[in-house]
């Protein structure tokens, strides 16, 4: 399977069956939301950088509650967290999703605020690739996002929700940069991928932090 990014906390998720697309964003934020097609939609919440679906062209599945989907080759399991340390009174929900594809099983964090407890962990299983929010304010930061990291302990780390020069600065500029995350972690950004092409059995023992392009 393959994961590209397509921006602020969207992804693009492919197996041999499908395509599957994590909160979809209005192009208001800055980014303009690239031309996709999907079998699948997961929407973390409902504010307008994180659910439109309806700009992904083909979708016959859009999931934005907790519970267990079925659909093209993925298996998603959503969780219910909150969008803020007050258990919601600020923000409201927001639902975590594990996607397993092909052997592989990937955790979208959408706008997490909180570290997961040992126990949630433990609920969640094992994860291979950790999509994670690093930018602050609105989320978990990045010495927060650096204490999941070590709870999960996936083989792959994305970052994602971060400060990006093309991002509505009014919106967003008090989020901390990728480069913050790389730091906190102690590990160099290197160069951004493309794409990312993930097979269960040449995952490596050691964890790595990846920086994805922007996909247009």
């Amino acid at each position: 399977m393959e994961i590209k990014y397509l921006g602020h906390s969207s992804f693009l998720i492919k197996n041999k069956q499908a395509k599957l697309v994590t909160d979809p964003y209005d192009s208001s934020i800055g980014l303009k939301f690239p031309k996709v097609e999907a079998e699948v939609v997961t929407v973390s919440h409902q504010h307008f950088d994180h659910n439109q679906s309806q700009l992904v062209n083909g979708t016959s599945l859009i999931i934005d509650l907790p519970g267990e989907y079925e659909k093209s080759g993925f298996r998603i399991f959503g969780f219910r967290t909150y969008h803020d340390k007050e258990k919601g009174a600020k923000r409201g929900e927001n639902v975590i999703y594990k996607i397993e594809t092909e052997g592989v099983s990937i955790l979208h964090c959408g706008d997490l605020c909180e570290v997961l407890t040992d126990e949630f962990v433990d609920q969640l299983g094992s994860i291979d690739a950790l999509l994670v929010p690093v930018g602050g304010f609105y989320t978990i930061g990045p010495e927060e996002a650096k204490e999941l990291v070590k709870k999960i302990e996936p083989s792959i780390v994305i970052p994602m929700h971060y400060n990006h020069p093309k991002l509505n600065q009014k919106n967003f500029g008090m989020l901390a940069t990728v480069d913050d995350f790389f730091k906190k972690m102690g590990v160099s950004p290197g160069q951004a991928l493309p794409k990312l092409v993930v097979k269960k059995e040449e995952m490596e023992e050691e964890m790595k932090v990846i920086r994805l392009e922007i996909s247009s």
